[in-house]
């Protein structure tokens, strides 16, 4: 006989554990609340609910472990008892079966009984559960959607502090509820009004909030269009420069969102007021987070040669090197894709050489971080070296580079980066007898 009683009880663990009837499982929150375990009624809803739809719309919830099938750990809908006491989905099993397994997958007993027996209270336990989750989730997401339509409307009416306000709970919603207060915004002409509140007279409390908005929300072309206009722009860049670090964040991320619009041009970045605002932003080492917007907006907009001589005139290149040593990996190559990028033009390659750490900083980097990395920092130094070889090409030697080099050459790395490295090592050993260059490296003698 199963170890489930079917009409009022629940063994939790299938094998002579705990046993719950239906009240105390409600009770004791394995339902999360109370709910009509009938299955039909939960919290006056009458209609029936498809408990497939359910699982899926609510698959990030966390699922008592009693409604799991132990083979495809997802949550049961038709749960079946085996002679063992386990439970599991009735697909499932027979599957099991049609394998030619005759144990319990849970135990690996052998079955002494091939049937299989419906648990329809742990059955109508599952769909009471899901019901309630279910229904709350509704009920939450239509008070959402309602709430953003009356802050939407206020806001047409509001001004000064009350548009504030206003303001900071739609951003609420917007970062807390996600997709139900995401379409409502969208759906209901709440980007256009939004973005009209920034202009020239925009206060910073509400260009801050109103940006804080825009940017968790997915913009269409037009949006994005409207949001290009010089003014706006012009209040983003301000706020970069003055706003809080939260409010920077946001204003770099925004602007970098607005690049991908076809209309997106020069003249939108080449500002050195933002190129001096995102670069005071990838100085507060406090907040990791700076740095990478910062440098993710300044990657993109190194897409445009016309700003990378203001980046090298705003000295970008030795605070970019200077940071080298204590960027993450994922920071680390975003600044070398920039420096790179910089050592294209001449200028970029004269601020690098000038640098009294470029050499040293970048041929740590050789082989440490990723393949990426590696050929970014073997451009970099190729620029280097070959723009004043007799005065670099010693200091690279004298960092170590030589040995670099070679275990580049011996990796698995493309053809390309070897063939890079060859060159590079060949360059750094001209000034060199075969004999001096091997001493200077410092080699090992297997290198050797």
């Amino acid at each position: 006989m199963p170890m489930y009683q079917m009409q009022t009880k629940l063994d939790v663990n299938g094998g002579g554990g705990q046993v719950l009837d239906l009240e105390t499982a409600v009770k004791d929150g394995v339902l999360g609340g109370e709910c009509d375990v009938g299955g039909l009624v939960c919290n006056g809803v009458s209609e029936k609910l498809d408990l497939k739809k359910m699982i899926e719309e609510l698959e990030t919830m966390e699922v008592p472990y009693v409604f799991i099938c132990p083979i495809s750990l997802d949550p049961m809908q038709e749960p079946v008892t085996l002679c063992t006491g386990q439970t599991y989905e009735r697909s499932n099993i027979l599957k099991w079966f049609s394998l030619g397994h005759f144990t319990c997958p849970t135990t690996m007993q052998e079955l002494w009984d091939d049937s299989i027996t419906p648990n329809k209270t742990l059955e109508q336990l599952i769909y009471s559960w899901f019901s309630h989750k279910y229904v709350a989730m509704k009920k939450k997401s239509e008070d959402v959607h309602g709430r953003a339509l009356d802050i939407l409307e206020t806001l047409k009416k509001v001004k000064g502090q009350a548009r504030v306000q206003a303001l900071k709970e739609l951003r609420q919603l917007v970062t807390t509820a996600h997709s139900t207060a995401k379409k409502a915004v969208v759906g209901n002409n709440g980007v256009g009004l939004i973005s009209s509140l920034l202009g020239p007279f925009t206060t910073h409390a509400v260009g801050s909030e109103a940006i804080g908005i825009l940017v968790n929300l997915d913009l269409d072309l037009e949006s994005k269009r409207n949001l290009l206009q010089p003014s706006k722009i012009s209040l983003m860049v301000d706020m970069i420069n003055e706003g809080t670090i939260e409010t920077k964040v946001n204003c770099t991320r925004l602007i970098e969102k607005l690049m991908n619009a076809n209309d997106f041009g020069s003249e939108n970045v080449s500002s050195l007021s933002l190129l001096v605002g995102l670069l005071r932003l990838l100085k507060d080492k406090r907040h990791q987070n700076c740095v990478l917007v910062g440098l993710c907006l300044l990657k993109t907009i190194c897409s445009h040669e016309s700003v990378r001589k203001s980046l090298v005139s705003i000295r970008a290149v030795p605070q970019l090197v200077e940071l080298l040593p204590i960027l993450s990996n994922e920071c680390l190559e975003l600044a070398l894709y920039v420096l790179e990028v910089l050592s294209a033009v001449p200028e970029g390659r004269l601020a690098l050489k000038d640098c009294p750490h470029t050499i040293r900083n970048v041929v740590k980097l050789l082989m440490r971080v990723s393949e990426s990395c590696t050929q970014f920092a073997l451009s970099i130094l190729w620029a280097v070296c070959k723009l004043a070889p007799d005065e670099c090409a010693s200091l690279a030697v004298d960092a170590g580079l030589a040995a670099k080099l070679l275990l580049v050459i011996q990796s698995g790395c493309s053809p390309v980066l070897k063939q890079q490295s060859a060159e590079l090592l060949k360059l750094c050993s001209l000034n060199y007898s075969v004999t001096t260059f091997i001493s200077k490296c410092k080699l090992t003698r297997t290198i050797q």
